[in-house]
């Protein structure tokens, strides 16, 4: 009896011994898998991760209203970075007045360029207008091309490909969960650029006025001429000359609308309006955070049907 006795005592404080030991086993490995972190320099590459891997961390760098080639390097930025796994821009020197300020204090060595964290979209499909040669005569020119890439319905699914594979890459026992959302995201994509389609064919032969490059790719696409820009040179404001000018250009008949995107001034395009009775469309140049605009694919068809519209109007006026 005594025997037994010590067996049960020794085996009661044993189970009040293993207990906490085997909760803190359990949790352990669940504490240890942090949730994957993803630095976005832009939106629209959070929306494309956010849609390859919903569970990750992200952190975007720009917004909507806020012009991606000018922002501040904040410390909170820094930090972002700083513990990514993975970080996602569009590159072609969109981000080089605070990228390489941001990769530099950051010091995250998975994260530099040709590494393994740094994923640029412009890297991974041709770009439209390169220039060989290129200085401050020219205004805000890009050398490799323009970087507005994420606007382009052909474009994207490349890219999305690429950042999948970089996510399996970084994310390996992810990689058959992103695969699955990847192929989904294609059929989605397929069908709304189906519709987009058949809608080019009546945009097709159109011209619209704009501020900048930023719509380029899908005006291309749709088959609109952006015949006449708000900037006198790229990256560069309007100015009361160049104003002038514009409202004078018998280009500017023909016209549909003036697209301006969201984070521009649009008090010039106001101005060349009310003198030629044009009407203004103002959308976001990227994603945002508001229902119709979440996505890529709800953004271009946002923009595709303000088009629409733009030239219903301007023909029923006419």
């Amino acid at each position: 009896m005594i025997t037994d006795r010590r067996c049960s005592m020794t085996w009661r404080s044993l189970r009040r011994w293993l207990t906490p030991a085997l909760l803190v086993l359990t949790i352990a490995p669940a504490l240890g898998q942090a949730r994957p972190a993803v630095f976005a320099c832009e939106p629209e590459w959070a929306a494309l991760t956010r849609a390859l891997l919903p569970e990750a961390h992200l952190t975007v760098a720009t917004t909507a209203w806020q012009d991606p080639h000018y922002i501040e390097a904040r410390p909170s930025l820094i930090a972002a970075l700083r513990d990514a796994d993975l970080a996602v821009c569009s590159g072609a020197s969109l981000e080089a007045g605070w990228l390489p300020s941001l990769l530099r204090k950051a010091a995250n060595p998975d994260i530099r360029p040709g590494g393994p964290g740094l994923l640029l979209a412009a890297e991974t499909v041709p770009l439209h207008q390169p220039h060989q040669h290129v200085d401050r005569s020219l205004g805000d020119v890009h050398p490799e091309g323009n970087p507005h890439i994420h606007l382009d319905p052909d474009a994207v699914p490349v890219i999305a490909g690429h950042l999948a594979q970089r996510l399996q890459q970084r994310f390996p026992g992810e990689a058959k969960a992103i695969q699955q959302r990847l192929l989904q995201w294609r059929v989605n994509w397929n069908l709304a650029r189906e519709g987009w389609r058949q809608q080019a064919a009546a945009l097709a032969g159109q011209s619209v006025v704009v501020q900048h490059g930023s719509f380029h790719y899908l005006l291309r696409w749709l088959g609109v001429d952006a015949a006449l820009d708000l900037e006198p040179k790229p990256g560069l404001p309007p100015s009361t000359t160049h104003l002038h000018q514009l409202a004078n250009d018998p280009a500017l008949e023909n016209a549909l609308a003036i697209l301006v995107a969201r984070h521009q001034d649009r008090r010039p395009a106001d101005w060349l309006a009310d003198r030629q009775q044009l009407a203004v469309l103002v959308v976001p140049g990227t994603v945002t955070d508001e229902a119709g605009t979440d996505t890529l694919a709800a953004l271009i068809g946002h923009i595709v049907e303000g088009l629409v519209e733009a030239m219903e109007t301007t023909a029923g006026e006419r």
